[in-house]
């Protein structure tokens, strides 16, 4: 019996209320607007429906990808033979403590950091602009404009296969950059605390303008990307060596460099998975031979 048999069956008893979708094309939840159909979708409406299919994923062997926001992500044009688990729906926010919020994985970044604003706490200003959700961002420590998640992230809840529902520490949580303790495990973000500062409202709010303002500046937020193509090479830019390659505006299909910001890959229209794919092989091997530089993807393929 396929998984995504089994899957039904499972589903049908014990989350009744949840919506399956088949088929669903993944074009329509990633930020680059690229990518086929994933064989099951769903939503859990509650991190405890969450973790039973976390759970079932694990006990029956289900194939399983976690989405958020859908940035950082190339999703191959032959889809997804795995249930895909959209944690949308799951992004409550509220004020724990005078210094404290918590927030489900499925938040934006952007609509809690307006949540941090109205508060009057400050910390989180620079995560307005960053386009993906609370767990990829917990998980990958993102960070932009001189913060990153491991400086306002206390504690975790999160599932693990081989531990279940767990509270972790900012000490266990291994914050590098661009990586943390769910780097390569199977593990999956529920939670997240912040401790952040007590600051003006309305201070907070101008620096949150100016920190947009300069996204929109030197960003191609006009067009479909996934963010930054590649992670940042230690004591360069990876935007910076591709320019200084010539490589602003080279195209594969419908895949472009972007001629504002190097360091992005836009879909300029129609682009495939494989456009973006020989792009970025293009740009590692020019890089590579002009400057000696190794550039390396963080963007995620699946």
């Amino acid at each position: 019996m396929p998984w995504y048999d089994t899957f039904d069956a499972l589903a049908a008893a014990r989350l009744p209320r949840l919506e399956i979708l088949r088929e669903e094309p993944m074009s329509r939840h990633t930020t680059f607007r690229i990518g086929g159909p994933a064989r099951r979708f769903v939503r859990p409406g509650t991190a405890e429906e969450l973790a039973v299919l976390l759970d079932a994923a694990e006990q029956e062997g289900w194939p399983i990808l976690l989405l958020g926001n859908g940035s950082n992500m190339l999703v191959r044009d032959e889809g997804v033979e795995a249930l895909v688990v959209h944690t949308g729906a799951l992004d409550r926010v509220s004020r724990t403590g005078e210094r404290v919020l918590r927030a489900e994985a499925g938040i934006s970044l952007a609509r809690l950091a307006v949540f941090a604003q109205r508060e009057a706490l400050s910390g989180l200003e620079f995560a307005h602009g960053i386009p993906g959700s609370l767990g990829g961002a917990v998980c990958m420590n993102a960070g932009a404009y001189g913060g990153e998640m491991s400086q306002v992230v206390v504690s975790v809840t999160a599932w693990f296969p081989d531990r279940g529902i767990v509270r972790l520490d900012r000490e266990e949580l291994a914050y590098g950059y661009r990586r943390s303790v769910f780097t390569g495990s199977r593990g999956a973000v529920l939670a997240a605390e912040f401790a952040l500062e007590p600051g003006d409202g309305a201070a907070i709010r101008s620096k949150m303008d100016e920190l947009s303002r300069r996204r929109r500046e030197k960003q191609p937020l006009e067009y479909p990307s996934a963010g930054s193509v590649f992670k940042r090479p230690e004591g360069h830019f990876a935007g910076a060596l591709i320019e200084q390659c010539g490589l602003k505006g080279t195209r594969s299909g419908g895949a472009m460099v972007s001629e504002k910001h190097a360091g992005f890959i836009v879909n300029a229209g129609g682009a495939s998975s494989g456009d973006v794919l020989r792009l970025i092989q293009r740009i590692q091997q020019t890089v590579k031979e002009q400057t000696g530089v190794e550039l390396e993807p963080e963007v995620r393929l699946i």
